[in-house]
């Protein structure tokens, strides 16, 4: 019974994303393919109006103009006048290998040459289990320090139901990685992004720390050089501020994913074969074994202390016998057995 219920479980949660990315496609396009149609249609109306006032310029000789400049666009080059961008600069490579090996991959810069991708597979396919690893690395010594001990102290400390303050203390934890990576950040970025405003700041910032990393929106492509004067120095502190604010998302997620109340949950969907204890269980239930095997101090007591027979018990050995007995104490057996 208990696998044919695991195996139903799982097949629900199978249907249920289904239905979920069925649904999510259905929401976007609704949403988006009215956008779609009118920028299609604003287009369409801005070409017929070049063409019409630039007559010596045939739709073939800027149909293929602008089929070059989207193609160059699409390897981060733009063709736009006051473009000063260098995608292939030190600091813009040490933010491109950054977005590579976190898998973020915004898009916005790619290997121009059959060398530059041949290279990003190589260095990709070792740089991205090293970087696994060493963030596995990192997020377990802070989920120790930042979650599991605090967990721990204040359960001792406050005598409180250990799930109830698991929760609580993820909770609190959420908030502050929200507060101090997402929010704050996004002020930040409204401010020094003049074509942002507040939604897109916080939309950036939400899909790079999730590594979804679409690429329509990048700090520092649209400045000019009175806008931001430190360019490299903007892009640096980028690239610090995603890997940091990565490791954050990992331990929160951590921390979310060692609740007990999500642990009881998984076990709808699969079968154990070991049981889960925590550290503090096992050591309760080690000590609660070595308590059972200890023998009483009382038990051990009345196993060494002498029983006297009664007086009359022994005149009536005395009678039936017609000889005197020595005095014989009971032993520990026939005490317990009284007693």
């Amino acid at each position: 019974l208990r696998r044919e219920a695991v195996l139903i479980n799982f097949a629900l949660l199978i249907v249920f994303y289904i239905l979920y990315l069925v649904i999510g496609a259905g929401i976007f396009s609704a949403i988006e393919l009215p956008y779609e149609r009118e920028l299609r249609q604003e287009l369409k109306v801005a070409r017929q109006d070049f063409l019409s006032n630039n007559t010596c310029v045939s739709d073939a000789q800027l149909e293929e103009l602008l089929a070059r400049a989207l193609e160059a666009s699409n390897y981060g080059v733009s063709v736009l006048g006051n473009d000063t961008i260098r995608n292939w600069d030190f600091v813009s490579a040490l933010f491109f290998t950054s977005t590579v090996l976190t898998t973020t991959g915004y898009g916005h810069s790619v290997p121009l040459s059959n060398v530059g991708k041949a290279f990003c597979i190589f260095y990709s396919l070792i740089g991205i289990p090293v970087t696994l690893f060493f963030l596995s690395a990192i997020v377990e010594r802070l989920v120790e320090l930042i979650s599991r001990r605090p967990v721990s102290y204040f359960h001792r400390r406050w005598a409180m139901s250990r799930p109830n303050l698991a929760v609580i203390h993820a909770t609190l934890l959420s908030i502050v990685m929200a507060l101090f990576f997402i929010f704050i950040p996004a002020w930040i970025f409204l401010s020094l992004e003049k074509d942002w405003n507040f939604l897109e700041s916080l939309y950036f910032c939400f899909i790079s720390l999730t590594t979804i990393g679409l690429g329509d929106y990048v700090p520092g492509e649209t400045h000019s050089k009175e806008d931001n004067p430190h360019p490299h120095l903007y892009r640096l502190a980028i690239t610090v501020y995603l890997l940091l604010g990565l490791v954050c998302v990992l331990v929160v997620l951590e921390t979310c994913y060692e609740l007990p109340q999500l642990k009881l949950f998984r076990r709808r969907f699969y079968k154990e074969k070991v049981q889960e204890l925590d550290s503090e269980t096992t050591n309760i239930i080690s000590h609660d074994q070595l308590s059972d095997q200890k023998p009483d101090p009382a038990d051990k007591m009345a196993t060494q202390l002498p029983v006297i027979s009664s007086v009359s018990q022994q005149a009536d050995t005395l009678r039936q016998n017609g000889t005197s007995t020595p005095y014989t104490p009971a032993s520990g057996t026939t005490v317990n057995e009284k007693l």
